[in-house]
């Protein structure tokens, strides 16, 4: 069976970008090995070329940034959906730490409610953060 090792975003700037994921979901940057990143100077590379966070418990996947043309945000069928708590309180902190909000929906289905507002990263990548369905 296989697993998600990486989920992978093109992005303009890969540093700034891992540096807003992991705040935002508690992941750490993974440094470059230094023998990689000599190859990519010596090679008159960019350094800021690609970027990774990773969970530090290592159970989730890794997170990875890389400089490529991107799609437009808008069109893209697919996106991460944040659990918390406290919804209004962590879109506050996202919001922070340089996220955009969009709007706030909620649907219910039989005796469940839930609640989302629909974000935007800082490079214009969706995502929502969610609460818990209520019943």
């Amino acid at each position: 069976m296989a697993t998600i090792a990486n989920i992978t975003f093109a992005c303009d700037d890969p540093a700034a970008l891992a540096d807003f994921w992991a705040a935002a979901v508690g992941y750490e940057i993974e440094a470059a090995p230094p023998d990689l990143l000599a190859a990519i100077e010596a090679e008159g590379g960019d350094p800021n070329e690609a970027a990774a966070a990773v969970d530090p418990d290592g159970s989730g996947p890794r997170l990875f940034f890389k400089k490529l043309p991107r799609s437009d945000p808008e069109h893209i069928p697919i996106h991460l959906d944040l659990d918390a708590d406290d919804r209004e309180t962590e879109v506050d902190r996202l919001v922070a730490l340089g996220a955009t909000e969009i709007e706030t929906k909620t649907q219910t289905t039989g005796p469940y409610r839930e609640t989302w507002t629909v974000m935007r990263d800082p490079e214009g990548n969706g995502f929502c953060v969610q609460s818990p369905p209520v019943a």
